[in-house]
């Protein structure tokens, strides 16, 4: 790792003794800020393989997991249409029963709605 003058210490004011103590600790702490820095670039230039073996291993657990799913959503996709053909019907039926009897309806409805309200509070 190469040097670098980091400029003078905001102690530019004070007696020379005292300002030449505080650039030498200040050059000491760059130094070991570059020290460690460079010892950072080593470890990870060590773990790169082994980060790479731990992608590898994900991207394989990833691929696993969508082999699994794959039939299931095929399963999804048929049944879809079915389901969406029954949940039309249902609102149809619903819909021909609240226009046959519309007393009724709005008698569950209020009843509906009382339980649900003594339920939720």
């Amino acid at each position: 790792m190469e040097s670098t003058s980091y400029g003078k210490t905001p102690g530019s004011n004070l007696p020379n003794s005292l300002d030449s103590t505080l650039n030498r600790a200040s050059s000491s702490a760059h130094s070991a800020v570059d020290s460690m820095a460079g010892a950072a670039d080593e470890a990870a230039r060590k773990a790169k393989p082994k980060i790479d073996q731990v992608a590898a291993m994900a991207h394989k657990a990833v691929d696993k997991a969508a082999d699994a799913a794959a039939p299931t959503a095929e399963w999804l996709a048929d049944k879809g249409d079915t389901l969406t053909a029954t949940q039309r019907k249902l609102v149809a039926d619903t819909c021909d029963y609240v226009s046959a009897n519309p007393l009724k309806s709005v008698g569950f409805a209020l009843l509906a709605g009382f339980l649900i309200s003594k339920i939720v509070l």
